[in-house]
């Protein structure tokens, strides 16, 4: 039941983009296509996960036991870079379209909050190994979801007639803005 609780929480009530605002430079840069969202959102899962197990082993076995979990930020920032770099050469292997397709936004998972954000609050949350596991794929999944949503409203963004003004960003914002709002329904489920 703690599982279940940790996963609607993460995935719907405290939505990492739409009720923490971290990572939001991926999610309105890279939701202007479903099919470029969706990659993002897969590579952002695989590298939260595995940030996840990482770095709490990391912080368990090596930071805690030396004493220098002060170390903890800059040890973290390193370990992501390192898991980035490894999926961005996993993918331009694998699959050299979704590669192309994201473009900058896949080194700049580097530096997103998100990522890093998770692997720190796993740890202040005081989540077992198997806990911070399921918080950071369930955090992923909530990311991928918001991200999948707002690419579906722009790509029909595309097909009507929006004020000149508006165009783009502006409605972007608004629609991100709007769906924050929806997802704050979700709040009394936890």
């Amino acid at each position: 039941m703690e599982y279940i609780l940790i996963i609607i929480s993460a995935l719907l009530v405290n939505n990492i983009v739409l009720a923490q605002f971290l990572g939001v430079c991926p999610f309105l840069g890279v939701s202007t296509k479903v099919n470029t969202s969706l990659g993002m959102s897969a590579a952002v899962t695989f590298v939260m996960v595995l940030a996840t197990i990482v770095t709490y082993l990391i912080q368990v076995y090596v930071l805690e036991k030396l004493g220098i979990a002060f170390m903890q930020t800059i040890t973290f920032i390193l370990v992501i870079a390192s898991l980035v770099q490894m999926v961005e050469i996993v993918l331009k292997k694998i699959s050299r379209p979704l590669y192309q397709a994201l473009g900058i936004f896949l080194p700049l998972i580097t530096t997103n909050c998100a990522v890093l954000g998770v692997a720190i609050l796993v740890i202040k949350k005081d989540y077992n190994l198997i806990e911070g596991v399921v918080y950071s794929a369930a955090i992923a999944l909530g990311f991928g979801l918001a991200l999948i949503i707002l690419a579906g409203l722009r790509e029909q963004f595309e097909l009507v007639d929006i004020p000149k003004g508006m165009k783009g960003v502006p409605i972007s914002l608004v629609a991100a803005g709007i769906l924050a709002l929806a997802f704050m329904g979700f709040t009394g489920i936890v």
